[in-house]
């Protein structure tokens, strides 16, 4: 297959990479012998090194394993962007587990069923998410809980602090740990460094994560990703920035690691190539922005709402952040204001990707120096192939401008459905991946997205799939009819919108529902706003018209600009 759209790479971007024969603790161990006395991460004033964070890893491996976990059992891990979540996580991965990443905002529900799906029988989690955890325990695999508390590796000052500023938040909680419940310090203190010849010896072929996705259905199924997928991954998210500086480029690490957006692109990369990560829990702009001052950060990948929050900071100029030099979005489309806005204000370029979870996540990318057409997902990667296909029968390819189906090929490419045949059959055939994404390409390759994965709402960065909501709507019992849809949201890309029909004789109030929900959902799957009907269209065969309500929120957005604009005016 002619690779046409090379010619559109940053000079200096190879059309091929090569990969070592490398595991994923591989990437860490490689900086150890580089950098092992450079900072790995910074938080809130902790310095960790590599050899350090090397050392605690390899320490969690065999406390994992005298705890009875072995190669190949799945341990999950529930935790924001902490030290802890890369002690885990590499620390899992040596002792032969496979990572199961558990979004911290999940509600007891969508936690059982990841872990019964997964089999997991041992989490590390952070002590604030315990009661969620244990409400749902006796309905899932766990044998093991793991606790750990934000305090663990706070500096002297902030840990002697963390308990009063936890307890006026609201936010503190003791747990007595006695098995099957243990402490995270603990274990690390009272397990010697010992012999890593203990540790099994793994295999690039070896499925390293379980990351959980929708999929194209909708239906929460675990995506097996190999050492070889995410690695490959790594080396062509490395090869894509032609003047990367090895260990000494600055990451900041506010995009969530338990999405393989921010595994790939933040985590993997900077521990691969020996750069520090200042970590950050969660996105507050002010942080952000003071730690991209204070640590003078060179790379920063974020989501469209992150960028916009920047913008729209009112303190913004007080900020150096010209030490930036590359900034990546991904997860929800990139607003041409937004993109133009933060590049005046920081003259650097944001280079807009796509990706999907069954791709370990890139497969395609802007890129980084040229410029680019607005509104692309960019180009692919380096041995990454694709195809748009008509959407008749998905065997014609369609010429340059034609909608069409995308299908990618490439050795980021996931192994399958963890335990669904059925459904790797549908998606993955002869080595390609059928994305379900409606595109068109221009004539130098640049792919420009027309629509999403069916029905799928990218709401916060975060996948919303309309049937588990809708699930949750129909178990009301004043509810008769539901559907949910995503509406554009300035700050959020979308929104979940509900549309509701009441059965007969029944009253709700917007608020009551919208709580409700709340109970039993994520709050990024939380509708923000639900209109009552008295019908929902559908088609002649019954499917709820999707569009045609997204279309109505459209020309009902336009119409209060308008409005709002002619006020102004």
């Amino acid at each position: 297959m002619q690779r046409s759209w090379v010619g559109s790479y940053d000079q200096g971007v190879p059309s091929t990479v090569e990969y070592p024969d490398w595991t994923l603790p591989d990437l860490l161990s490689r900086s150890v012998t580089r950098f092992a006395h450079s900072p790995a991460l910074f938080f809130y004033g902790r310095r960790i090194s590599f050899a350090e964070l090397d050392e605690l890893t390899t320490r969690f491996a065999l406390a994992l394993r005298s705890l009875g976990v072995g190669p190949g059992d799945r341990v999950a891990l529930m935790l924001p962007n902490v030290p802890q979540a890369l002690i885990g996580y590499y620390g899992a991965l040596k002792a032969g587990a496979v990572v199961v990443q558990t979004n911290p905002l999940y509600v007891g529900r969508e936690i059982e069923t990841q872990l019964a799906d997964s089999g997991s029988e041992t989490i590390l989690a952070l002590d604030l998410f315990y009661p969620r955890i244990s409400a749902v325990q006796d309905r899932t695999p766990l044998k093991r809980i793991i606790l750990t508390s934000v305090r663990d590796f706070l500096p002297p000052l902030r840990r002697l602090l963390y308990p009063l500023k936890a307890r006026l938040s609201g936010r503190w909680i003791r747990v007595e740990k006695r098995p099957p419940l243990h402490d995270f310090l603990e274990l690390l203190n009272i397990t010697p460094n010992g012999d890593k010849t203990t540790l099994p010896r793994l295999k690039q072929t070896d499925v390293a994560l379980l990351q959980y996705t929708g999929g194209t259905t909708g239906i929460p199924k675990g995506v097996m990703l190999t050492h070889r997928n995410v690695v490959a991954n790594a080396c062509q998210c490395r090869a894509w920035v032609p003047d990367f500086r090895e260990g000494r480029e600055i990451f900041l690490g506010v995009i969530p690691f338990f999405h393989v957006y921010g595994l790939s692109t933040t985590q993997h990369l900077a521990v691969m190539t020996g750069c520090p990560q200042i970590l950050l829990p969660r996105f507050l702009v002010g942080e952000a922005l003071q730690a991209i001052h204070r640590h003078r950060v060179t790379i920063f990948s974020g989501i469209p709402a992150m960028f916009m929050m920047i913008n729209e900071y009112p303190k913004v100029q007080r900020y150096d952040l010209r030490s930036l030099r590359v900034c990546l979005s991904g997860a929800s489309p990139l607003h041409a204001e937004v993109q133009e806005r933060f590049e005046r204000l920081t003259g650097v370029r944001i280079s807009e990707g796509y990706g999907l979870t069954e791709a370990s996540p890139v497969t395609h990318c802007n890129p980084v120096y040229r410029v680019n057409p607005r509104g692309s997902m960019g180009v692919p990667f380096p041995d990454t192939d694709h195809r748009i296909v008509d959407l008749q029968n998905g065997e014609r390819e369609v010429a340059d401008g034609e909608l069409g189906e995308l299908r990618v090929r490439g050795p980021q490419v996931m192994q399958g459905y963890w335990r669904n045949e059925a459904e790797t059959r549908a998606i993955l055939r002869d080595g390609w991946l059928h994305t379900g994404d409606l595109v068109r390409r221009d004539s130098a390759g640049f792919v420009y997205l027309v629509d999403r994965k069916k029905d799928m709402i990218k709401s916060r960065g975060e996948n919303v799939y309309p049937r588990e909501v809708e699930e949750v709507l129909f178990k009301h019992p004043a509810v008769k009819d539901a559907v949910v849809v995503g509406i554009p949201h300035r700050q959020y890309g979308e929104a979940v919108k509900g549309f509701v029909v009441l059965k007969d004789g029944q009253t709700l109030t917007e608020g009551s529902l919208i709580e409700y929900c709340r109970r039993s959902l994520a709050v990024f799957k939380v509708p923000t706003s639900i209109e009552f009907r008295s019908e929902l269209p559908r088609t002649m065969v019954g499917k709820v018209l999707r569009r045609m309500l997204r279309d109505e929120e459209e020309v009902k957005q336009v119409g209060a600009e308008m409005v709002e604009r002619r006020k102004a005016g």
